[in-house]
């Protein structure tokens, strides 16, 4: 009885802050006002359709997918680097890499500003080496490079994780059955890394598909995202209806994301993972 009493305060938690704003998202997607009141429709999700927003949606998704790459291949080597090297001061490198996350997220985009702007820190070396300036601010470069920043520890953490737990019994055996360092990488640790890996890809992915103070602040508003697009519908244009159904097909995409990564991992924890 008591365990079940402990369990009210998540229950009454979950709903009003998770049951409730979504059934309100899901009310105004399917609706809009007209003078003989609300009517339920799907006019929201055809507009949606329409090939400006579509396009809006696709380079989301492009340069979410480019800087979840890039994440991933600079964070796996540092990952590996922190797990398997016996390094003095690994725990001072784990709080150096946890640090900025503690920092405002619009303090940490803010300060590229003062490194990427035409009269910023990085142009300003250039300059005093006789080297041209570049125009490193809004573009896509600097919203790709805003991203990478600020979402890499989500994707350097969980593979650690996974690293750390490999049983070094493993390696060694690798080792004494003939396999080279490479060979034990490719069909050992990385295949069982890949619970961490696609752990990271979707805390990386699915921030960054939907991110817009990075796009608004780096790209200068010149790259509208599909999270600047919600922001307008809510907050400038007052269209909540169109918004909400902008906000419904997000999470369905988001859903499909962890569902496929959730059975794939699934399907390596039962050994399918090992080549």
């Amino acid at each position: 009885m008591r365990k079940t009493w402990s369990a009210y305060p998540y229950i009454f938690w979950i709903i009003i802050f998770t049951v409730v704003p979504l059934a309100l998202v899901l009310y105004f997607s399917f609706t809009v006002k007209t003078p003989a009141g609300i009517q339920f429709t799907l006019d929201n999700f055809r507009r949606f359709s329409e090939p400006i927003y579509l396009k809006v949606l696709m380079r989301s998704i492009t340069l979410a997918a480019i800087s979840t790459v890039l994440c991933l291949l600079l964070g796996y080597p540092a990952a590996y680097i922190l797990a398997k090297n016996k390094l003095k001061n690994k725990n001072a490198l784990i709080m150096l890499l946890v640090l900025p996350m503690w920092m405002n997220f619009l303090l940490r985009t803010y300060a590229w500003l003062t490194l990427l702007e035409r009269k910023g820190l990085i142009n300003t070396i250039l300059a005093h080496l006789g080297l041209p300036q570049l125009n490193l601010l809004y573009n896509e470069f600097a919203v790709v490079l805003g991203m990478v920043y600020n979402f890499i520890p989500f994707m350097i953490l969980p593979i650690y994780t996974v690293l750390s737990k490999i049983d070094n019994s493993l390696l060694e055996a690798a080792e004494d059955l003939g396999s080279d360092p490479w060979h034990t990488f490719r069909r050992v640790v990385f295949p069982l890394s890949l619970p961490g890996v696609w752990s990271g890809i979707t805390m990386v992915f699915m921030p960054a598909v939907t991110t817009f103070v990075i796009p608004r602040l780096l790209g200068g508003g010149q790259y509208t995202l599909i999270g600047n697009l919600i922001e307008q519908q809510f907050l400038t244009v007052g269209d909540w209806n169109f918004g909400s159904a902008i906000s419904t097909v997000m999470i369905v995409i988001i859903l499909l994301g962890m569902g496929f990564t959730s059975r794939y991992e699934k399907e390596q924890e039962g050994g399918g993972g090992l080549w």
